[in-house]
């Protein structure tokens, strides 16, 4: 039988934390005296790495104004959760992952801009009905869309490249996906518009559409 592999976004395709990550925004430019900028921006630059995102809202910056505000967001970003606690996960995604669950030949992972302590956090707090056999999180990796984080997915996983679909949000996780050689399904429930998904092999826009684009992406599960 051969082992398939599902590689998931985590912000804005798992849990709608775009709250937590506008707050923890306004907290960080605070902190460093700068206004923030509109919504649209912040949320434009999720699923990349925040020095990365950091610089593409503050362009020219330096790097310590760069440090600042990523440590301004990070500890922004723990305390709103000790108070609020995690995101909460989009509709349907529960169901959907118990179902995928359910194949002896079909893994999960993650690739996600989060960090790893962010990432523990979020997975315990939410405790789900699955195990991810591979995470991959900005710590270790260059920010997508490089391919660094799914190149990692498939050598922990032993899957190939063929056999391996990215799910995600943003223009970086379908470019992402595509350097890595793996197919790619874009959620329209996120924070990149339609018309900035347009690389992805399949767009949906629920958990059930979203189930049915696996399987068909995938071929023969179980």
């Amino acid at each position: 039988m051969t082992l398939k592999l599902v590689v998931f976004d985590v912000d804005g395709t798992l849990v709608d934390s775009q709250g937590d990550i506008v707050a923890s925004m306004q907290i960080a430019f605070d902190g460093v005296g700068l206004p923030l900028p509109d919504r649209a921006a912040v949320l434009s630059i999720v699923g990349l790495s925040l020095p990365q995102a950091m610089a593409r809202l503050v362009p020219g910056a330096s790097d310590a104004k760069i440090d600042a505000l990523v440590t301004g967001y990070k500890d922004g970003y723990f305390e709103r959760r000790k108070v609020s606690g995690h995101a909460p996960l989009y509709p349907g995604i529960t169901d959907l992952l118990t179902a995928l669950g359910k194949y002896d030949n079909l893994l999960l992972g993650i690739a996600t801009g989060k960090s790893r302590r962010g990432l523990d956090a979020l997975l315990e707090g939410l405790n789900l009905p699955v195990r991810f056999v591979t995470t991959q999180v900005s710590d270790d990796h260059p920010s997508k869309p490089h391919p660094a984080m799914l190149h990692a997915a498939l050598r922990e996983s032993g899957v190939d490249a063929a056999d391996s679909v990215m799910i995600g949000d943003t223009s970086y996780d379908m470019d992402m996906a595509q350097s890595a050689g793996m197919k790619s399904i874009a959620v329209g429930w996120g924070y990149h518009d339609d018309a900035a998904l347009s690389g992805a092999n399949t767009l949906v826009h629920d958990a059930e559409a979203l189930q049915q684009a696996i399987y068909q992406q995938l071929g023969d599960l179980g």
